[in-house]
């Protein structure tokens, strides 16, 4: 063909045309993505807030800094919302929410389906607003907002099949009662879903609780953290775009002490679903009669019996305790090994763990900056308390601003801090026991229960583990890990109230009603 002609005689020629038009291409790209979220930032440059379909600037004249972990400057500022203003977000809600129900449940699926394929086209900013934001590194960034829309789509499946499913339940199952009674039990919404999610994951977990709760005919009301605001903005255009009625989907931004308690404690609030730490606590003891779903960190203890795969439990203890800079909920927080194999897996970590490169996430590095000073500041104080108390440094304990080196800690004791305390950083404590019960035990004693894992290569064994271990949810021959994101997710005693998970997700954001039908007479099926 010509075409073949050409680039077999022109070769170069036809190159340098192609990145001429790959580069023009690439611009009008850029120039696209800019336009779909310009409307977002006002012309002072401070980040809007979302209400009733509208993005907005606050009456309050005010704003708050987002700083960037990597320099501590300021990235970003959104707006300082008051509390009217939150007032107006419930208000718009309340008013959308009743419409929203209406609309089946296809129509809704085919919404979601929308915006997900609208945030895939459009994902590169919202990571690119990650990376400024928390850190995070620039690959992962990316992976958040892909993997995000990817659960937006599941939860629209699974929500057309979970939630088109009712009961019919007939009296004369119970004892003395004739067949004169047919109860229709279906699935009604909540009403307004406050959600909150953490600064670590602030797409993949906003949406976690948004799709859910849209899917099952609520509203909602999103306050993102203020580190991962932005991120969670340029998500909201997505919704925007895609097409979601008005008022269905609210975003707020502000300060905490002005406009938390007063979030949290709305009277138009009917489901709370908060990721975080402490902040949970204090939530749940003021929320009342308000349906909570909560995850609130943990202490993932990785419990290493003498006849593990000590390779395997090796690469999963670097992977699993300092992916992220160690600020996940589900790291590995706490390494217990039986004595006899401690010498070994420490020979196995530890060049795992100096292999792992440091520096900024623009440059994909292992380990980044954590979220901020004061959260440095904590690490490094468990780091020293445990010096002090005779832990043993495996590598050395290097900071630089908001970057701290990984760091792993052997000889840990119970006496120490760092061996019950969550550091949300790259540290990783290796404590050696008698007996596996021994581990056990100590995780059990731990006021944070989320999850723990356990390598061994007797599966009978891993299940008397796993049965012992008082956590949510118990890995075998693998780090702790949030996902899939269809798996239920939960934690027990402080790590938690509810559970998560997509379908776990859609049933917490629906309440039961029964509709019972009286018959004149008893009525048997072919009788």
């Amino acid at each position: 063909s010509k075409c073949q002609f050409y680039i077999r005689q022109f070769p170069c020629v036809i190159i340098k045309i192609s990145t001429t038009a790959l580069r023009r291409i690439a611009g009008a790209a850029a120039m696209t993505l800019e336009a779909f979220y310009n409307e977002i930032r006002g012309a002072s440059g401070v980040y809007k807030y979302y209400v009733d379909g509208e993005w907005r600037e606050s009456k309050s004249g005010k704003s708050v800094a987002i700083s960037n972990p990597s320099n501590q400057q300021a990235a970003y500022q959104v707006q300082a919302c008051t509390q009217d203003e939150v007032n107006e977000l419930f208000d718009a809600a309340r008013a959308a929410q009743k419409q929203w129900a209406r609309t089946p449940l296809w129509k809704r699926a085919e919404i979601l389906h929308k915006v997900a394929a609208v945030m895939r086209d459009h994902a590169q900013p919202i990571a690119d607003c990650l990376v400024k934001e928390i850190a995070k590194p620039a690959k992962d960034s990316l992976t958040e907002v892909v993997r995000s829309a990817d659960l937006i789509d599941y939860t629209a499946e699974e929500g057309v099949r979970v939630l088109g499913e009712g009961k019919l339940l007939n009296s004369d199952s119970f004892p003395g009662q004739g067949r004169n009674k047919l109860c229709l039990v279906s699935k009604v919404p909540l009403g307004v879903v406050l959600a909150i999610p953490p600064f670590n994951y602030p797409v993949n977990l906003a949406v976690s609780k948004i799709a859910p709760a849209l899917m099952a005919g609520n509203a909602v009301v999103l306050k993102p953290p203020t580190q991962g605001a932005v991120a969670g903005i340029h998500m909201m255009q997505c919704f925007h775009k895609a097409g979601l009625p008005k008022g269905v989907l609210n975003l707020v931004t502000g300060k905490g002490s002005e406009i938390g308690d007063f979030l949290t404690m709305h009277p138009q609030v009917n489901c709370i679903s908060f990721t975080g730490g402490d902040t949970g606590i204090a939530i749940s003891k003021k929320a009342g009669m308000v349906p909570l779903q909560m995850e609130l960190g943990g202490k993932d203890v990785c419990i290493v019996c003498e006849d593990a795969d000590l390779d395997l439990a090796a690469k999963h203890i670097v992977k699993g305790g300092f992916s992220y800079s160690g600020q996940r909920c589900t790291a590995v927080k706490l390494v217990i090994v039986v004595k006899e194999v401690a010498d070994a897996l420490v020979s196995k970590v530890v060049p795992g763990v100096r292999k792992l490169s440091v520096g900024a996430p623009e440059e994909d590095k292992d380990i980044t900056p954590v979220i901020s000073e004061s959260s440095a500041n904590f690490i490094e104080g468990l780091v020293h308390d445990a010096r002090d108390k005779g832990a043993t440094f495996l590598t050395e304990y290097k900071r630089e601003g908001n970057l701290i080196w990984p760091t792993l800690l052997d000889n840990v004791t119970p006496n120490m801090r760092i061996a019950w305390e969550e550091p949300f950083g790259p540290v990783v404590p290796i404590m050696r026991v008698d007996s596996v019960q021994q581990g056990v035990d100590h995780c059990n004693k731990n006021n944070l229960a989320l999850q723990g894992c356990v390598f061994t290569r007797d599966i009978n064994r891993a299940m008397l583990i796993s049965d012992a271990m008082e956590t949510g949810t118990v890995q075998v021959n693998a780090a702790p890990a949030r996902g899939p994101d269809h798996f239920p997710f939960q934690g027990f005693r402080d790590s938690g109230i509810g559970s998560q998970g997509i379908k776990n997700s859609l049933e917490m954001m629906v309440k039961v009603k029964s509709t019972v039908i009286n018959l004149d007479k008893e009525s048997y099926t072919m009788g």
